[in-house]
């Protein structure tokens, strides 16, 4: 499966905010230079997925694309929208 991004480095932590247009919105604490943002989006995604994620469009770009192996579009979107906070 293939997962559209647009990635924000340098934010306060590392976690989904939601959608932006069809793309996913991910705000990543890593600085972007050195590659650095990217490694460490990677492993967010892989370790909230528990799947095997690679980079294959936009190493220079906030615009991403990740391959996403062993999942499908509906439980991966699952596993990373933010959950809506319960009141008591």
């Amino acid at each position: 499966m293939r997962l559209l991004l647009r990635v924000k480095p340098g934010a306060a932590r590392t976690r989904v905010v939601g959608r932006y247009g069809e793309r996913l919105k991910v705000e990543v604490a890593a600085p972007p230079e050195g590659g650095k943002a990217n490694a460490a989006l990677l492993d967010f995604l892989s370790e909230r997925l528990g799947a095997a994620v690679s980079l294959s469009g936009g190493m220079a770009s906030r615009d991403k694309a990740v391959l996403v192996e062993g999942l499908d579009a509906d439980e991966a979107m699952r596993r990373l929208m933010p959950q809506p906070r319960r009141t008591a």
